[in-house]
């Protein structure tokens, strides 16, 4: 994905951004601890190598695609690319975790800002993530996004349009929700008035 949109515009100051710096370099450092080379990671993840050494250099910003893929290959929540993962007792698992949602760090491809939540809760079972949508035509876009699973979204702020591959599309606004098989291709665009973003708290599974 790409787009000239200036992550530090006003648009995207509300919640915090981790400059990709950071996320290359904790990918990377998974990566070494596992004792994986480049070649293998891509191997296991089905993403480029090329990419992944743009991934691990901060040469380039990703789709959340592509940085899952990884984190899966390398049996990783992708949130701990995001943040360091808290220490827990594994004799005594936390009931519950919080955090303020602007205290989540997050993560822009310029289409889109991604921010994980709970990603220090051990043993995740689903991707809970507030995103904030600024594509708002499919030329934005290289591909369609696929993953394996399911994926519901809820609508905090503006309009957003989810269009699939298949040529359907469902268009939701403030507290409308779409679940969906996130297998196939589908991309959010913002359909909010003046040209403003839209908000969406999206929930994955696989």
């Amino acid at each position: 994905m790409s787009s000239d949109r200036d992550p530090s515009s006003s648009s995207a100051t509300a919640h915090s951004l981790i400059d990709r710096t950071q996320v290359g370099a904790r990918l990377r450092a998974i990566r070494k601890n596992q004792k994986l080379t480049l070649k293998q990671l891509s191997e296991r993840s089905g993403v480029a190598l090329s990419t992944l050494s743009k991934m691990e250099l901060a040469q380039v910003s990703v789709s959340y695609e592509k940085l899952a893929a990884a984190a899966r290959a390398l049996n990783t929540d992708i949130a701990q690319l995001f943040s360091p993962p808290r220490e827990h007792n594994d004799l005594l698992q936390p009931t519950v975790v919080s955090s303020p949602l602007d205290n989540t760090a997050g993560y822009s491809t310029g289409n889109y800002d991604y921010h994980p939540m709970a990603g220090d809760f051990p043993g995740r079972r689903m991707e809970p993530m507030y995103v904030r949508v600024f594509a708002r035509e499919l030329s934005q876009f290289d591909d369609y996004i696929r993953h394996a699973g399911q994926e519901f979204a809820l609508v905090l702020a503006g309009r957003v349009r989810i269009q699939f591959e298949t040529g359907e599309s469902i268009s939701i606004g403030v507290r409308e929700t779409a679940y969906f098989n996130s297998g196939v291709g589908h991309i959010y665009l913002s359909e909010s008035e003046d040209e403003a973003d839209a908000q969406v708290m999206v929930v994955m599974s696989e």
